[in-house]
């Protein structure tokens, strides 16, 4: 338990590592996905097509939700974009730069699984049937006597090789080599594009404009780690205030009782001092923020009008020592005096 303990931790203090880890465990869950899945194309016309571009489609977009939702940062992202700007203003190139974190990373489980789809060929072989060129890999003299309604057909039954009656005109295996290749084609196609992609908006992209990456990144974790502070200090405060509450509840209720004992005040003068050193503590938790009216405005405030990123620097002086921004304050002169005796 102590090793999968520290092992949590780890990912909790490192929060991209333990997103990676998060996209690899779905990459290659949406590999095993599509092996485990039981492709029946329903070969017939117009079925055909419809059904591949939603097994194309649909799981990626899926698995493309499930990483942004999977992801801390959807949440942050959404407030700081829909947040009110307050004394803070929001900067449009951090909340791009935290939309392409997690984007990126969301899109690993559905290039996946389109590369292992496309790499598979069944999707592809349901699809485009029409595109076998019966007169070159098939009986070219048969064709031109069949109806183009009934070639159609007849092509859409290529991929299941239990209903499929047309080896007179074109062999199976044949057309099933020749569409799988060219999906296998397309799969290590798409496979090298992405790579090349993520290759250049990973690596390429902080060369050209390394001052606004290293700025966009700075903010943006520091938003993320506002945050987390944020959320610590209100769990401090909701603790520290829960506590006070009951110890003052307990307190009113032991008063009530004791009223008709007085033999019992002299054990409660004796234990009142600690019971006080301890709600005095709890109490300089508050940060006096010590009623319910007063939390709520104090996160409304929070959520309305965030304290600006100044820390109270004085303005920085000019050639002549003023720092400007206003009246130029009054000239003291000092005059020194130097004793020989």
């Amino acid at each position: 338990m102590d090793k999968f303990r520290m092992i949590f931790q780890f990912l909790q203090s490192n929060q991209e590592s333990f997103m990676n880890g998060i996209c690899g465990i779905m990459a290659l869950a949406s590999a095993q996905m599509y092996s485990a899945f039981d492709f029946n194309c329903p070969c017939l016309p117009g079925y055909n097509e419809a059904y591949s571009a939603g097994i194309l489609l649909a799981p990626p977009l899926v698995l493309f939700l499930l990483g942004l939702v999977m992801n801390n940062n959807v949440s942050m992202l959404a407030e700081e974009w829909k947040r009110p700007p307050g004394r803070r203003a929001k900067d449009p190139a951090v909340l791009r730069y935290m939309f392409c974190s997690m984007a990126q990373r969301a899109l690993i489980a559905p290039v996946i699984w389109v590369a292992v789809t496309l790499l598979d060929g069944k999707c592809f072989l349901c699809a485009f049937y029409t595109a076998i060129p019966v007169a070159t890999l098939g009986n070219g003299s048969l064709a031109p006597s069949l109806a183009p309604q009934e070639l159609v057909r007849l092509l859409a039954r290529v991929p299941c090789p239990e209903i499929y009656d047309g080896d007179w005109l074109l062999a199976r295996e044949v057309a099933v080599r020749y569409l799988r290749c060219i999906s296998q084609a397309l799969g290590w196609s798409f496979l090298l594009l992405t790579t090349l992609l993520a290759f250049v908006v990973r690596s390429m992209r902080p060369c050209f404009t390394q001052a606004a990456f290293l700025k966009s990144k700075y903010w943006s974790h520091y938003i993320d780690i506002e945050r987390k502070l944020f959320d610590e200090t209100c769990t401090e405060h909701a603790k520290a205030f829960a506590k006070v509450c009951i110890q003052q509840f307990f307190e009113a209720m032991n008063q009530d009782l004791e009223l008709g004992h007085t033999h019992r005040v002299l054990a409660t003068a004796t234990a009142t001092p600690a019971t006080t050193d301890s709600a005095g503590e709890e109490r300089e938790k508050l940060r006096g923020i010590t009623d319910q009216g007063s939390v709520n405005r104090l996160l409304t405030s929070w959520h309305k009008c965030k304290p600006p990123l100044r820390l109270g620097q004085e303005e920085p002086l000019m050639a002549n020592g003023w720092a400007g921004g206003g009246p130029r304050p009054p000239r003291k002169e000092v005059a020194t005096y130097f004793s020989k005796v």
